[in-house]
């Protein structure tokens, strides 16, 4: 091959390099994830990560709330553990708090009567 191909081959590659790159930053900067966070106007988000805190390299908790009631999960150890379900939100424990409450937590009793017996959370029994 004539040194005039090699160079038009390089300079193809790079372009289509380019090009490749050029569509992965415009996905990431504006298409990905647009569709899967989409909702009607108007509607707020069920699901939603209030806090996360990094216990070593592998490990870390997560604080999640999801319909006004907040999880605590353990991650990154071979497998996801649900450390503590039904807490109660801190402006939800204000609340009680004004009220004159002296429990100012949920009661997971009270709510797995409430639940269906396949909706039981893990590590409680019904």
């Amino acid at each position: 091959m004539e040194p005039v191909a090699y160079f038009r081959f390089v300079l193809a590659f790079a372009f289509v390099l380019a090009l490749i790159g050029t569509a992965a930053f415009l996905a990431r900067r504006y298409g990905a994830g647009s569709l899967a966070g989409w909702r009607p106007r108007g509607q707020q988000r069920r699901l939603g990560v209030v806090e996360v805190l990094p216990l070593d390299a592998r490990r870390r908790l997560l604080l999640v709330r999801r319909d006004g009631v907040e999880h605590l999960i353990l991650t990154g150890s071979g497998q996801d553990v649900v450390v503590e379900s039904r807490i109660a939100p801190a402006a939800f424990r204000d609340t009680l708090a004004e009220a004159g409450r002296q429990d100012a937590t949920l009661q997971d009793t009270t709510l797995q009567d409430q639940m269906p017996p396949d909706q039981t959370p893990r590590g409680t029994t019904p």
